[in-house]
């Protein structure tokens, strides 16, 4: 069960980053301890707009057939719009999102509603249905990957970020090692450096200073690069004690998000809810680290890796068993 497993992860890591997005790493200690936060706060425990989109992107992808870029831009085109005027939509949104989201139901084209210069993890948050729906070829993977992240961040190291992030699940869901990781992730930044799937993101490249798509393309994968190599430097000298977001970055934009994700697995790779803490006890985006982080280690260990009472206790648990169910 590790399509459920990464969903409920990223939701239960969504849940416990949350309140600790906005404090430092010593306000969150005098809250909960040395340790961080271990427990799902709430009856229901509440998600924020992480998981909100995620599901948003589960909801949009077909229960059957091949994707399609005009089919998906359509449904997700829909659930973008239900989200953002949705009164749930109070979890502290990020702005890109946000906008992006109101130009999008106001009809507008999404090549005109996308932040074309946004990177934020508001793009690799949501993709983790990319990489758990079963039965897509690598290319229809990764264009749809890019693309959901498209609508609304238009920067290529959103784009690249978003299908590593897609990537990593994918793996980890069919049984790489984690450790294997990092090598992966850096050899697909050097595989895909010059791939454009014009056929998902028309001209999203057109704009001052870039000459070609596939110069477009590779300044996105050269900082995902960047950002894969601090990881694996970090993790050349791991240390379980020190904040992750001083080596890989504070996971804001979306190349730092997966990094410190990964990172923060990889310190705790068979240690759940240990791994969700250290997420949890970061002084960046805290909610957006520790849903990847949970996807991750959802994706690699399957469901009974988590606290078997969380599952009654999560929002949206019987959507997220859904889709769970649908994937596995």
């Amino acid at each position: 069960m590790k399509a459920t497993g990464s969903l409920f992860g990223l939701a239960y890591g969504d849940a416990m980053g949350a309140p600790t997005e906005f404090l430092s790493v010593a306000e969150i200690v005098r809250r909960y301890g040395e340790q961080g936060p271990r427990e799902l706060v709430g009856d229901p425990a509440l998600i924020t707009d992480d998981t909100q989109m995620t599901l948003a992107v589960a909801r949009a992808m077909p229960r059957s057939g091949p994707l399609e870029p005009g089919v998906l831009e359509k449904a997700l085109r829909e659930q973008f719009v239900e989200w953002v005027g949705s009164p749930e939509n109070n979890r502290a949104p990020g702005m890109t999102c946000l906008r992006a989201c109101e130009l999008l139901a106001s009809g507008l084209a999404w090549r005109k509603a996308t932040g074309e210069t946004s990177k934020g993890c508001g793009a690799n948050m949501r993709v983790a249905p990319m990489g758990l729906m079963p039965g897509l070829g690598e290319v229809e993977r990764a264009a749809a990957a890019q693309f959901q992240a498209a609508l609304t961040h238009g920067h290529p190291t959103a784009l690249a970020a978003s299908e590593l992030t897609a990537f990593a699940i994918h793996w980890l869901r069919n049984g790489m090692r984690p450790a294997e990781l990092p090598d992966a992730l850096r050899e697909r930044c050097f595989e895909q450096r010059t791939v454009y799937h014009g056929d998902w993101l028309a001209d999203l490249w057109a704009r001052p200073g870039v000459d070609s798509p596939t110069d477009f393309i590779a300044r996105g994968w050269d900082e995902c690069l960047e950002a894969v190599d601090a990881l694996k430097a970090a993790l050349a000298a791991p240390d379980r004690d020190e904040d992750p977001c001083l080596r890989t970055g504070e996971g804001w934009i979306a190349e730092e998000a997966l990094a410190t994700a990964v990172h923060c697995f990889l310190l705790f790779p068979d240690e759940p809810v240990d791994m969700l803490a250290r997420a949890a006890t970061t002084a960046g985006d805290s909610d957006s680290i520790a849903c990847l982080a949970g996807a991750f280690m959802g994706a690699a260990h399957g469901f009974e890796c988590w606290p078997a009472e969380w599952s009654q206790r999560i929002e949206h648990a019987d959507e997220l068993a859904r889709f769970g169910r649908e994937w596995d």
